[in-house]
């Protein structure tokens, strides 16, 4: 990501409806995993720490972000000691186990996606579950995508492939922010169309409209952690550890 989309992060997260909504998701689906109470959580791509808050009501809390400006902004707002640490080989905590790993909009951007899957799969403890979320549909693809260094947007066909080839048992495989997929679509289709290098959507709305889509996306948090979406903006996945994968003789296995 540019460092004026780390400004501009730490800026909006708390109120902007995209991360209020996704947010507001996580937790609800996170809420149904039955942790542990004292649980160890890692989120890796910590971003500007937006997250922690929410995260800590579940267990303490590891986050790990590659980019200085923003473990600075973080450690500023949360009062948290950021690692610093990227996929897939520069992991600071490989070693200690966790009960739940979270990467929200991270796996975008990493180039080794399959071996970043199976890098997470060596920090999670027995029946530890890892929660992603990921920008779907490659015929979204925008400068929106170009501007925050996008490697890729998901079908739900890759990302189920990623994560099962690096040895996982899928729970859930939902898409998100469904209500406004119109909305986004047509937004996707102005940046392809119009010369400007500035994507739309990244801004923060004005104060009514940013209210009626937070409560748009949020009213997901409802339906998600019981059913899946069939449609929408983003993917969210929810796994864990496949027994059967670690049984299989090693040239048997699809990837890791």
């Amino acid at each position: 990501m540019e460092l004026d989309a780390y400004r501009q992060m730490a800026a909006t997260e708390d109120e902007h409806w995209w991360f209020c909504g996704r947010r507001a998701i996580a937790e609800a689906v996170i809420r149904v995993l039955g942790l542990p109470g004292d649980a160890d959580i890692l989120e890796i791509g910590a971003g500007t720490g937006g997250n922690i808050q929410m995260l800590e009501q579940f267990g303490a809390v590891t986050a790990v972000e590659m980019n200085d400006l923003a473990r600075q902004i973080a450690r500023e707002k949360t009062g948290h000691d950021f690692l610093a640490g990227h996929l897939p080989d520069g992991m600071p905590v490989a070693s200690k186990g966790f009960d739940l790993i979270c990467l929200f909009d991270v796996l975008e951007h990493v180039a080794e996606d399959e071996a970043s899957l199976a890098t997470i799969r060596r920090m999670l403890k027995p029946g530890g579950k890892v929660v992603l979320t990921v920008p779907a549909h490659q015929w979204l693809w925008s400068k929106h995508d170009v501007g925050l260094h996008h490697m890729r947007r998901y079908s739900r066909e890759l990302l189920k492939a990623r994560i099962e080839q690096a040895g996982y048992r899928i729970e859930k495989l939902s898409y998100t922010n469904a209500a406004l997929f119109p909305v986004a679509a047509l937004a996707r289709l102005a940046d392809r169309l119009r010369r400007s290098n500035t994507a739309s959507g990244q801004a923060m709305p004005p104060k009514p409209i940013n209210s009626a889509m937070k409560a748009l996306f949020s009213a997901e948090s409802r339906i998600v952690p019981n059913a899946e979406l069939p449609f929408g903006v983003s993917l969210l996945a929810v796994f864990g550890k496949d027994a059967a994968f670690d049984a299989a003789p090693e040239g048997g296995r699809l990837a890791a």
